[in-house]
């Protein structure tokens, strides 16, 4: 599924492409995303609304397939293609996105390292994994990069979030700003259907230290990594760093 790094690398592309074109009869005045939902502001104040979910695909320019959902035409000839295989995302115009937005927890990118704590004072029993996923804590976070977050963390994604040192969320916050800004210059993780705006594979997936490596060999102690579910989610780790 794409994540926040795998939007904001969309987000960033098609800023470049699109604002200023018209579309529906409207000038497009901006992009946006919150957490992983991409929104298209447009001129009269409505806004387009995008949820990619698990396989969804957004290309400029692309050419239609059998799994192209919808394609938008700008009024310059130019075109935007929204494709997904699985069905399972999502677009729709909206007047107002105050209450969608307001659903989801703070932006990882934009927290204060004083905020993130304040996020583990609710004294959360929940497994970290599972709290790191949860958009109503904090937004654009899933599968892959709560995986990466935790192994860089040296943390065990099974432990409860109160059970966390300072310390220890003090590690996670940074390796959250690290790890994510550097899948976003990476242009996201490519491990099934994701593609940038451009049709392109992002390259992150190549430093994956956990995220779909199971049974292989843990690349900082040679341990190696198991997959188990959490919340019916995968969670992968190494038994060894990751105590």
């Amino acid at each position: 599924m794409p994540e926040l790094p795998e939007v904001e690398t969309i987000r960033v592309q098609l800023a470049k492409k699109i604002i200023g074109k018209i579309i529906f009869g409207q000038k497009i005045v901006g992009l946006r995303r919150r957490a992983k939902i991409l929104i298209i502001d447009l001129a009269n104040g409505q806004s387009l609304i995008f949820h990619l979910k698990m396989t969804g695909q957004l290309i400029y320019n692309g050419k239609p397939s059998p799994y192209t959902r919808k394609v938008f035409n700008f009024t310059d000839g130019s075109k935007l293609i929204f494709n997904d295989v699985r069905k399972f995302g999502w677009w729709k115009k909206a007047k107002n996105v105050t209450d969608l937005e307001n659903q989801f927890g703070p932006e990882p990118l934009l927290i204060s390292l004083l905020d993130f704590q304040s996020l583990f004072s609710r004294k959360s029993r929940t497994k970290i994994k599972s709290f790191l996923m949860n958009q109503k804590v904090i937004a654009g976070i899933g599968n892959i990069y709560s995986d990466e977050i935790l192994y860089a963390a040296k943390i065990n994604p099974v432990r409860q979030a109160n059970s966390l040192s300072a310390a220890e969320i003090r590690l996670v916050f940074q390796q959250m700003k690290r790890i994510l800004a550097l899948a976003i210059r990476l242009k996201g993780s490519s491990t099934r259907d994701y593609l940038d705006a451009y049709g392109e594979k992002g390259s992150f997936a190549k430093l994956h230290k956990v995220y779909g490596r199971e049974g292989q060999k843990c690349s900082r102690c040679h341990g190696i990594i198991k997959r188990i579910k959490i919340g019916g989610r995968s969670a992968h780790f190494c038994p060894n760093c990751q105590k």
